[in-house]
């Protein structure tokens, strides 16, 4: 297997680079990465000198230097993770989701189909996205892989576009494809802008802690080390043309987690003074913010065997010592 790992310098990649590294059935592993503000070698120290590791500073919007990748590491294997990801942004600044999103996958489905040219045997082209793209849940119910697509912020509807590029590439070119949709990733590496470490660095800092709304808007919370190990079965198990989801089971509302943060952290480091809890500050809420997020993981389970690992009560006490034991990493990619 050469394997193809884009957005490996990034949180979900580099975990799983760490994972796989060193599987027997790796016989070259590269890491294509354009290393945006969230991209970060410090992340993979431990394995930048691996015999089987090769790092690539490309941009997937660049389609020839995407082929010149693809062909020149003879690539049999692709997990596509580069994407921008974080909603907020793509509120903001909807363009870079449209261009790295969509564009970026055109252009690595087209690299893959031009080398591949037809020979499939032996080739997997393996699309990680997410829960987002099937919109908001009520009280009741489980996004499954046949729930209707309904995004509803540029961040989802790029990667619902993506999702929709890698079927259409299967049912009419035949390219040996494979989507997973992930509920929300936390763990070690993750860009301190996303929930769970801008909750943990704000109660370190003693800074308010933002709430959107009123804190119950509910999502199912995957511990990064058991996505990397349930993509990793699905691009060496998973059947062509299908989609698999990948839950935690473990659903939580926002202000539950922050509250359970505060009190770890309260218990770790209670040099820091006071209830943590005085800190969160609720805020106004997001733009079109899906209230629930559910993921039914049966299919995964039932036909390749993968259930998660951790609870989130133990995942999150060891998400939250790494933070507290790598405040320089934090301060490095926050200067950055």
């Amino acid at each position: 297997m050469n394997l193809l790992i884009t957005g490996g310098a990034g949180f979900i990649g580099s975990n799983l680079i760490h994972h796989v590294i060193d599987d027997a059935r790796v016989d070259k592993l590269v890491n294509l990465d354009c290393l945006t503000y969230a991209g970060r070698l410090e992340n993979l120290e431990s394995v930048a000198k691996h015999p089987k590791y090769v790092f690539e500073q490309v941009d997937l919007r660049d389609k020839a230097a995407t082929l010149r990748v693809v062909e020149q590491h003879g690539i049999t294997h692709v997990m596509h993770l580069a994407a921008e990801s974080h909603v907020d942004r793509s509120i903001t600044g909807p363009g870079d989701f449209i261009t790295t999103n969509i564009l970026g996958t055109f252009n690595l489905l087209e690299a893959c189909r031009g080398f591949w040219d037809g020979n499939f045997t032996g080739k997997k082209f393996h699309h990680v996205s997410t829960d987002e793209v099937y919109g908001s849940l009520g009280a009741t119910g489980l996004f499954t892989e046949t729930t209707s697509y309904a995004p509803n912020s540029p961040y989802s509807a790029s990667k619902a576009s993506s999702d929709f590029l890698v079927r259409a590439y299967h049912h009419t070119y035949g390219l040996p494809t494979v989507i997973t949709n992930c509920s929300n990733n936390y763990g070690p590496f993750q860009f301190p802008e996303k929930l769970i470490p801008v909750v943990i660095q704000s109660v370190i800092a003693r800074k308010a802690i933002p709430v959107y709304g009123d804190g119950m808007n509910v999502r199912d919370w995957l511990y990064v080390r058991d996505h990397a190990e349930a993509l990793w079965t699905v691009v060496n198990r998973g059947a062509l043309g299908e989609t698999y989801n990948i839950g935690g089971h473990n659903e939580w509302a926002n202000i539950h987690i922050v509250q359970l943060i505060c009190d770890t952290i309260d218990e770790f480091a209670p040099q820091l003074g006071g209830s943590s809890r005085s800190l969160i500050t609720f805020v106004k809420d997001r733009p079109g913010h899906d209230r629930r997020y559910a993921i039914d993981a049966t299919k995964i389970q039932r036909e390749l065997g993968w259930t998660p690992a951790h609870k989130f009560e133990g995942g999150i006490r060891e998400t939250i010592c790494w933070y507290l034991d790598h405040q320089d990493w934090v301060k490095a990619v926050l200067k950055k």
